[in-house]
């Protein structure tokens, strides 16, 4: 069975590209939007009370196929594929395509050319803008945001070690479903990284233990390198090195470093042993 997450189809309604492969009232053709908001919740269902599946990022496309009456939008994250409900006030016709993504956790975007004026936006890492030029330390926007230059790079840009991407995260509050330094989960931590690698990552924990990198026996846990993934069942952590491991985790409810002997005893006395450890 296709995976419902990845798979744009309901009983009621499904994209068109899948007619003949899932049973549906009707298939439709989807329309391009681009998220408009610092973060956009993609949920369950089309209520504001449902449960938060993961979050998307200003500049992200997404294909919707529905819409509800009361401002909800059905479809699917271009980027990872993800399916949900995304707040149609968060969504817009595309504009120009993105130049730079944002590399610092949090900036602030200004509505001129000084720190000492009220921020209008907080936009996070991950996040893509258009920039149409530069004023001093600033990079200006088509919105005209004045955004600090440090705080962006170009699209293409790759951080060198994902590792110390996560690391930056320590002590950001844990939330199922989020992506970013105001809270984040174990796979979203996991996927902001990588993906500021420049290496494509699902979404979550099981997705990405089967998705990335070549499997290691779990008994290796002892022998871990910088940037092996250890996965539980419903969990995943970055190994810093062969001692510590980072992760965000309802435990804590933060992202913390912890010893990985500690951490591996104290989650198996909640009854969850290593599923398996993989290298990328």
């Amino acid at each position: 069975m296709d995976d419902p997450r990845l798979t744009p189809a309901r009983g009621d309604i499904a994209a068109k590209h899948l007619e003949g492969k899932v049973e549906a009232a009707r298939f439709v053709d989807g329309e391009t939007f681009e998220v408009i908001e610092t973060l956009a919740p993609m949920r369950d269902r089309p209520t504001g009370d449902a449960m938060l599946l993961t979050q998307a990022l200003a500049g992200e496309r997404v294909t919707i196929y529905d819409r509800s009456d009361e401002g909800w939008a059905w479809g699917q994250l271009d980027g990872d594929g993800y399916v949900g409900w995304l707040p149609d006030a968060a969504l817009a016709p595309p504009s120009a395509v993105p130049t730079h993504k944002v590399t610092a956790i949090r900036t602030f975007a200004f509505p001129g050319p000084s720190i000492k004026l009220p921020p209008i936006d907080a936009p996070v890492m991950g996040a893509q803008l258009i920039v149409v030029r530069e004023d001093g330390v600033f990079a200006v926007t088509p919105e005209g945001w004045y955004v600090p230059r440090r705080h962006l790079a170009a699209l293409d840009y790759r951080e060198k070690d994902f590792v110390a991407v996560a690391e930056r995260f320590v002590d950001t509050p844990y939330l199922w479903g989020g992506k970013s330094g105001l809270g984040i989960d174990c796979s979203g931590l996991v996927q902001l990284a990588l993906q500021a690698a420049g290496i494509a990552c699902p979404r979550d924990s099981d997705m990405q233990q089967h998705g990335l990198g070549h499997a290691r026996d779990a008994t290796e846990w002892t022998r871990l390198h910088r940037g092996d993934l250890i996965f539980w069942k419903g969990h995943v952590a970055i190994a810093r090195d062969a001692e510590t491991i980072i992760h965000a985790n309802a435990h804590h409810m933060a992202t913390v470093i912890e010893n990985t002997s500690d951490a591996v005893a104290r989650i198996k006395s909640t009854g969850s042993e290593i599923a398996t450890i993989k290298r990328l």
